[in-house]
Order: structure tokens, then C-alpha cells, then sequence
């Protein structure tokens, strides 16, 4: 498991190799900006969402201690609020996501209430548990570059293999440090590609129920268009796909096709104010010394992480 103090070592690597104080841990020149600056990372966010709940133990501890089925608008906030904290906050803010959701995941443990896989009934879980975390951690970075490239040209191996660079960074936010993580993108490509087909990730019942809530539940209003429903389902692993009972028909293919070929002809001509994340353009703010985020950014944030501004100026322990 990683405790705090595992944590804080972690974080003092961050502080050495951060782009500076207000360009946070990673900074404008690098591909972890560069992708998930792009609104269309939220094409990957079902996958990943799924791909977690495809962990037993992840599952378990969602279903246990998490809200998502109350309130799935506030699942989705408070996710990207951690991640965009940790990608486009100042140094201070990214270190304080990282407390916050260590803190949290201290008091998210349990035992498995069925035999699910590998999991027996009755065994622990910790949702600080570096397998875990290394797992969710995973199915965020090659989700958003699978988001970013249905869209927008395809990155070079030399590119890969920065970014993957970048997200080894990304997870020391998590406590995860260099032995915990693969080595290069080719090593962390045969990774998933082992956990997709590993009876580690195995779909549960509760995280069936969980999936059939958010993307065909009892509330119309907040269920994802079928477009979306079906893309999302085509980026799973088969077996995954059908342990979730995601069955495409020719129609949903089709609506899948229609409409990411819709978005690859309008994303591009987008304006920046529109195409870009709010929490990104806060940033770039910040980094203009400006002191406060424009209306039009305070509103793109309200979408995106469920307030105006993700960046909390004063004093901060870093």
C-alpha cells in the first residue's frame, strides 16, 4: 500500500522535476498538456470509468463508499477536478489534489462481499493498494491519448514514449514510484494489454449494475447519447465489452460512426475558447499573470469540475 510517508517521497520527486510553481508539475511544453487540454478527452472517459470498474476491488470500493449512482454529474466533477488539479494546477494545487485524494482513498477500504475472479469473498481491499492504483492510473493516461487520436492525428513512437515519460510523473502524484511502474511505453502497451486479458479485471455484478445505471439507467436526462454509449463500448476489450452485456447492433455502429465523423470535421475549427478545457485555460491564465479566470473560463470550469475556478490562490504547504 502506499501510506503517507511513501506519499511524500513521491511528492518530493515531483517538486524536483515540476516545470515551476505556477506552471505546475508538467508546464505548456509538454504532451500531457497538449492532450488533455483537448475537450475530447471526454470521448475516453466512459472507457476509463469502465475499465476501472472491471477491477473487482475497484468496483467493490465504488459501490460500497462511492455516490456515482446518486450522483453521477458529481462523480464525473470531482474525477476531472483531481486529475485537471494535478495536470494544469500550480505546483501547490497539484501537490494539495494529491493529499486530498490520498486522504480520501485512506478511508475507502473493505472486504469483497462475493468471490469475483481472483478476489475471494471475504478478502481486503484498499483503494491505496499500489496494484490498484496502478491499474487506475493506466486506464487514464491510454485512455486519454485513445481519446485524443480517434480525433486528432496520431502521435509518433518518440512522442509515446514522452508521454508515457510525463505520466510516470503523473503517477508519483499517486505515490506510485519508478519500480511500480513500467519502464517505457512499450513496457506499460504490454501491460494493459496483459491486464485485458488477465482474470484480474473480471466484470462483477456490482459492476455491471454500476455501468447499466450510468449509461442505460432510469434517468433519461443523464443518460449519455447512444453514440456515445456505443463508441465507448467499441474502445473496451471484447471480453470485457460482453461482460458488461454491451451488445452493438448495426444501428449503434452506425450512430458511432456518424457521429465521430461528425466531430473529426468539427472539432478542428473550433475556437480555442471552446475546444480547450476550462481548467487548461485557466492555466494559461495564470501563467499570463492574470489574477482571476474570465467569465468565459469560470463557465467552462463550472462543466468541467463543478466550480469557476480550480486554481485557490493563498498560502499552500507544498
Amino acid at each position: 500500500m502506499v501510506n503517507e510517508k511513501d506519499l511524500e517521497a513521491a511528492l518530493d520527486l515531483v517538486r524536483a522535476r515540476a516545470a515551476g510553481a505556477d506552471a505546475g508539475v508538467f508546464g505548456p511544453d509538454t504532451l500531457t498538456w497538449r492532450i488533455d487540454c483537448e475537450a475530447v478527452v471526454f470521448l475516453g472517459a466512459g472507457r476509463a470509468l469502465l475499465l476501472q470498474l472491471a477491477h473487482p476491488w475497484v468496483a467493490a470500493a465504488i459501490a460500497e463508499h462511492s455516490k456515482t449512482l446518486a450522483d453521477p454529474i458529481g462523480r464525473f466533477h470531482r474525477t476531472f477536478d483531481i486529475v485537471f488539479a494535478m495536470v494544469f494546477g500550480s505546483l501547490d494545487r497539484a501537490l494539495l489534489s494529491s493529499r486530498q485524494l490520498h486522504r480520501r482513498h485512506s478511508m475507502i477500504v473493505g472486504k469483497m462481499p462475493e468471490t469475483v475472479g481472483l478476489f475471494a469473498a471475504g478478502s481486503r481491499y484498499c483503494a491505496n493498494d499500489i496494484p490498484s492504483l496502478r491499474w487506475v492510473h493506466a486506464t487514464l493516461v491510454e485512455s486519454a491519448l485513445m481519446a485524443h487520436e480517434l480525433v486528432l492525428p496520431p502521435f509518433s513512437a518518440e512522442e509515446r514514449e514522452r508521454y508515457w515519460a510525463e505520466s510516470r510523473l503523473f503517477g508519483a502524484l499517486f505515490g506510485l514510484t519508478a519500480d511500480d511502474l513500467p519502464a517505457d511505453w512499450s513496457g506499460f502497451t504490454a501491460y494493459t494489454a496483459a491486464m485485458a486479458q488477465s482474470e484480474t479485471l473480471t466484470v462483477s455484478p456490482a459492476a455491471r449494475e454500476i455501468a447499466t445505471q450510468i449509461f442505460s439507467g432510469a434517468r433519461p436526462w443523464l443518460r449519455p447519447p447512444r453514440w456515445y454509449r456505443a463508441l465507448t463500448a467499441r474502445m473496451l476489450p471484447e471480453r470485457l465489452r460482453a461482460g458488461f452485456g454491451f451488445e452493438l447492433d448495426a444501428r449503434e455502429i452506425q450512430s458511432a460512426d456518424n457521429a465521430l465523423r461528425w466531430i473529426k470535421r468539427l472539432y478542428p475549427k473550433l475556437p480555442d475558447r471552446l475546444r480547450y478545457v476550462g481548467p487548461y485555460q485557466e492555466a494559461q491564465a495564470r501563467l499570463r499573470g492574470e489574477p482571476q479566470p474570465d467569465w468565459m473560463t469560470r463557465c467552462l470550469n463550472r462543466a468541467w469540475i463543478g466550480r469557476p475556478q480550480m486554481d485557490v490562490r493563498g498560502k499552500r504547504r507544498s
